[in-house]
């Protein structure tokens, strides 16, 4: 089993480094939103510092060192931490990885090399996206989760089948009642006050979003580990749904911004199912009218 000195703690590290020291089979389930390598020939994200006339905000091009890599670095990077996903997931475990275009299909064939069997594909659509700045393309309004188990043809992987047919998902105006889901994740991208209270990062997930991925392929006091834990979004969520957690943050900055979100999280808790019963009772009086 994992060392008990990881359960339940973040550690301010490279994951790479971080998981050479985690036992074989020893995770029940991963989240790994890593980076989308969104800068790599633009050198840009946005912030708030120059007006952009029509867009209801400041914004700006600067820099993001940890999402710039050449291809053939993200290549190597990603088959490194892959692999040791793979390692560590017990053979009851699985993984979801977060993408784009930019960065999803180095991650299918990475994948399928590493024989990492993709079980769903899951679309998240966000019907709050934010608005197309060109003028060039369609709006950018989904992101892609990858739901994939370590491999062999046993599948023992383990899914919620009942909770994901019957449980409530006021927020998803895609899935219906009693009906199994599909594949595509109605769940807007907005987040509570308290999700953002001691900072944010970039490319940070709403708890609602995780939760589901969380109550679907675990069981109570399984152990989920992330190895972008970024804001911690995913720890927090994990802790909420009575999960043991574990993860790694490179970036000091978001590292603290996670300690500060644990050591807070049954107010977030309870303000994420406040904020979550009012968008039911929006969708029901939006469904009546």
């Amino acid at each position: 089993m994992i060392m008990d000195r990881y359960i339940n703690r973040i550690f301010n590290m490279d994951c790479l480094e971080g998981m050479k020291n985690m036992t074989d089979n020893s995770v029940d389930l991963v989240i790994a939103d890593p980076p989308y390598n969104l800068s790599k020939g633009s050198k840009w994200k946005w912030d708030n510092s120059v007006v952009l006339k029509g867009m209801g905000g400041n914004w700006n091009k600067v820099m993001v060192d940890w999402d710039d890599m050449s291809f053939e670095e993200y290549w190597s990077f990603t088959i490194q931490w892959i692999s040791e996903v793979k390692r560590i997931l017990k053979p009851t475990g699985s993984v979801w990885i977060f993408g784009t275009y930019h960065n999803m299909g180095i991650i299918n064939v990475i994948c399928q090399m590493l024989e990492v069997e993709i079980i769903n594909e899951i679309v998240w659509f966000k019907r709050n996206a934010f608005p197309n700045l060109s003028g060039r393309r369609f709006t950018a309004s989904h992101e892609t989760i990858l739901w994939a188990h370590s491999g062999g043809t046993k599948r023992q992987y383990y899914y919620d089948y009942e909770y994901i047919k019957n449980g409530e998902f006021p927020e998803d105006l895609i899935k219906q009642s009693g009906k199994q889901m599909r594949t595509v994740w109605d769940i807007p991208n907005n987040k509570t006050k308290e999700e953002l209270a001691y900072g944010k990062h970039p490319t940070q997930k709403p708890i609602r979003l995780l939760k589901r991925i969380i109550l679907s392929s675990t069981r109570e006091g399984d152990l989920v580990f992330t190895p972008f834990a970024g804001a911690g979004s995913e720890c927090v969520a994990a802790k909420m749904c009575g999960r043991n957690f574990c993860g790694y943050e490179v970036n000091k900055e978001y590292y603290d911004i996670a300690l500060e979100r644990l050591g807070h999280c049954e107010v977030e808790m309870v303000q994420t199912n406040l904020f979550e019963k009012g968008k039911c009772e929006n969708n029901e009086n939006r469904s009546s009218n």
